[in-house]
């Protein structure tokens, strides 16, 4: 089941959602709408190594906005920080950034429960595409989960400002990283 707008409006109110800051205008029937951070990362490497951290280049977004270019990804973030510890997020771009040619969240959009902090947004243009900080960029619904629920404790957790990919660390946990 998903939640409608005025159930989400009352979970965020009585804490079964949180979502910081709140703004009843970003309530739609049955998802929250989300902005976009002033702040993308963008790889500096030609390749990018699974295996390993890869650097990254900081881009502030002025208020002039800041042209996103096809052929190249953009890690940018929510204002908001979401999460929640009984339902489960997941994240979509909005049909109006869609209709603009900018793929949002192509490959994740599932949040887990308990997480909590901004979320990063995997942002990919067709064509050269102008963004701006505020904007709203993508949509959260929340879903009923059904079985004994085991908090999210990962590495993304408490998140602030776009994150690049720690696939890395998982492999370090197993011991798989390559020397």
């Amino acid at each position: 089941m998903i939640l409608t707008g005025p159930e989400i409006a009352q979970a965020t109110a009585d804490g079964r959602i949180r979502i910081s800051p709140f703004e009843p205008t970003q309530v739609n029937p049955n998802s929250y709408n989300v902005r976009l951070g002033g702040t993308l990362l963008t790889y500096t490497a030609h390749t990018l190594d699974a295996h390993r951290p890869n650097a990254t280049e900081s881009i502030e977004i002025g208020p002039d906005g800041f042209e996103l270019q096809p052929g190249q990804l953009y890690l940018g973030h929510t204002i908001e920080e979401v999460g929640s510890d009984t339902f489960v997020p997941l994240l979509f771009g909005r049909s109006s950034i869609g209709r603009l040619g900018l793929f949002v969240e192509i490959t994740a959009p599932i949040g887990d429960i308990g997480f909590h902090g901004q979320w990063t947004l995997m942002l990919s243009p067709i064509r050269p595409l102008r963004v701006y900080p505020g904007m709203r960029i993508g949509q959260i619904m929340f879903f009923v989960s059904v079985g004994p629920v085991a908090l999210y404790a990962g590495k993304y957790q408490s998140s602030a400002g776009p994150q690049p990919s720690a696939y890395w660390h998982d492999l370090a946990a197993l011991g798989a990283v390559a020397s």
